[in-house]
């Protein structure tokens, strides 16, 4: 199927003659086969979103239809890997070309003349239907990747072998109802903007425990959630997605870079082969894939690259294991959008976007999820969806943050005053918020104790509270306020700096475990309760403050997780300070 170029338009390719092609196919654009995709068709012409440079092309030249939707190639070979945003090998492609992506380069996503260990866990004679595992590869040192059967296929293993083995080559032939023969390969292609196929969806019931606090603790994501993370330039979304990809409870990591900065990626490039996984003690890369989609790329395969991660997510997601997948970051992905919209002569959305940016948003967002695989045994797994945001200068009303707010259940709104104070992570708590507090409290108290969910509502009562009196010590200085309300203020302080600030930087600081948060938050409000009983029976307020026992309360953020007892011999130590303030004779309070 060929047609002939009539226009080219930055990335945008209107052909003529395509009258036979589907929408979505992948196309090859001229001599240089430039891979492109099919976006409208009017008649026999064509409109191709091509996804790479098309400087020099003219009209005349040769479109070559493949004839097959743009898909992703899955098997071993995934993890560690660094593709651009159509699923083209970086490292192999450096290897061939040198370091300029030259255009119209092919080179398959993954290598098809390794040999990889296979071994079955299937006999000949079973009965297998699609999903069912029957066989593993170990991939890295902590990924088994699991090779199932695929959708359209079942039937009874006629043949099963085991050894080494490329992608390519049969690891397992089965025989299906008709009696037709059918070789079982390693790899597997699957189109992007098709979610692969699960057996049901599952409520959202188990947390996602990230270690930062003020997430786990006030904003906390479930294992199938979804979460935005919006805010301007320099707020820290990137260091809040690096920080979650390095220690969110997931087992595998797929981070998209979506038209970040360059210098964004390579920072991600650098320090994920470096830091070790705190569950194993292996590199971090050894379960991590990544999409380096960079703003210096064409501005069409931002979209391909978020459909190449969530597919991606998708398929791991199939072999039973929890996934995160980080978007960094979905403006730049709208702003491609509009791009293309523009060139299409589209009816604009607001702010130039186009119509239907919410609902490709929404189809990015839906495929995240707790369900139930497809396979005749009982397979839960997940995908957590986390993408940032980037309003221009932080204005959250604008279309991309709107859509987003609408589908997602977790918002972690960024401030660009609190970044600037030096609070990371930035994120603010007066208007941040989750829709899984409610249903997440049970799992996270029996993590804890069941008194968490009081003490959060607690804890974020005394920081709403400071807020409202903020506006009168403005006014009128902190000395015209009550001895409660100033005790309030000291705790909301102590709760902002000693427990809402972490150090992504400090070996101990960067995470912490729901125990530690929770011995945490009880040391901060055993010192407000304490301290409202003591002043009440006596105490100098100003001796209360100056307690010895308060720099400890501070410094408990770097108690190693082994250590943490020393928490509960600290709140003893501040009832003991406190109670030694109180004037003698008073035996009400001890």
């Amino acid at each position: 199927m060929r047609g002939t170029i009539e226009k080219v338009s930055g990335p945008l390719v209107v052909a003529s003659g395509m009258a036979d092609v589907q929408m979505f196919d992948v196309v090859r654009v001229s001599k240089h086969r430039l891979i492109g995709e099919v976006i409208e068709l009017r008649g026999d012409r064509a409109s191709i979103q091509v996804y790479e440079e098309t400087t020099g092309l003219g009209p005349g030249e040769e479109v070559e239809s493949t004839g097959e939707p743009l898909s992703v190639e899955l098997g071993p070979g995934l993890i560690e890997s660094i593709y651009d945003g159509i699923q083209r090998p970086l490292t192999a492609i450096r290897e061939k070309e040198g370091d300029r992506i030259t255009r119209g380069v092919e080179v398959s996503p993954l290598d098809t003349e390794k040999k990889w260990g296979f071994k079955p866990v299937k006999a000949v004679g079973d009965d297998v239907i699609p999903g069912d595992i029957i066989g593993v590869v170990q991939e890295t040192a902590v990924v088994e990747h699991k090779i199932m059967i695929p959708v359209g296929v079942e039937g009874t293993i006629e043949e099963i072998f085991e050894g080494e083995f490329t992608i390519l080559e049969p690891v397992c032939r089965l025989k299906d109802a008709s009696g037709t023969i059918h070789d079982i390969i390693m790899r597997q292609k699957t189109p992007v903007r098709i979610g692969r196929k699960y057996k049901r969806k599952l409520a959202p019931e188990i947390p996602m425990v990230t270690g930062q606090r003020v997430i786990d603790t006030f904003f906390p994501v479930s294992k199938g959630g979804t979460a935005a993370v919006p805010g301007p330039f320099g707020s820290g979304k990137t260091v809040v997605q690096h920080q979650l990809a390095k220690w969110a409870d997931a087992e595998i990591i797929v981070y998209v870079g979506c038209g970040e900065r360059g210098n964004e990626m390579t920072d991600v490039l650098m320090e994920f082969p470096e830091l070790k996984d705190p569950k194993t003690g292996e590199s971090l890369m050894k379960r991590t894939v990544l999409i380096a989609n960079t703003s210096d790329m064409p501005v069409a395969a931002r979209e391909a690259s978020i459909y190449t991660g969530i597919t991606i997510a998708e398929y791991f997601r199939d072999m039973g294991y929890s996934v995160a997948i980080m978007a960094d970051s979905t403006s730049r992905w709208a702003e491609a959008l509009r791009e293309m919209s523009g060139r299409l002569e589209e009816m604009p959305g607001e702010e130039g976007y186009p119509a239907y940016l919410s609902s490709r948003l929404a189809e990015f967002y839906e495929r995240a999820g707790r369900v139930s695989c497809l396979g005749s045994d009982e397979r839960e797994a997940a995908i957590t969806a986390i993408g940032a945001v980037s309003p221009p200068g932080g204005d959250i009303s604008e279309p991309v943050s709107q859509g987003t707010l609408r589908i997602v259940k977790v918002f972690w709104g960024l401030d660009s005053a609190l970044a600037y104070k030096r609070h990371f992570p930035a994120i603010n708590w007066l208007n941040s918020y989750s829709l899984y507090t409610t249903r997440l409290g049970p799992a996270l108290a029996e993590s804890t104790e069941d008194d968490w969910s009081e003490m959060v509502q607690q804890a974020m009562g005394l920081l709403q509270k400071e807020a409202e009196l903020e506006e009168i010590v403005r006014l009128v200085g902190i000395d015209a306020l009550s001895l409660e309300d100033r005790l309030v203020m000291e705790t909301a302080r102590s709760i902002r700096e000693d427990y809402l600030h972490q150090n992504a930087f400090d070996d101990v600081d960067t995470f912490t475990s729901l125990r530690k948060q929770y011995k945490m938050m009880k040391l901060l409000l055993t010192f407000h309760v304490e301290a409202e009983k003591g002043f009440k029976e006596g105490a100098e307020f100003e001796d209360l403050l100056k307690l010895p026992v308060r720099e400890k309360i501070g410094r408990s953020k770097f108690i190693l997780e082994e250590d943490i007892s020393q928490l509960d011999e600290i709140r003893e130590e501040i009832k003991e300070q406190i109670l030694a303030l109180i004037p003698e004779g008073d035996l009400q309070y001890a």
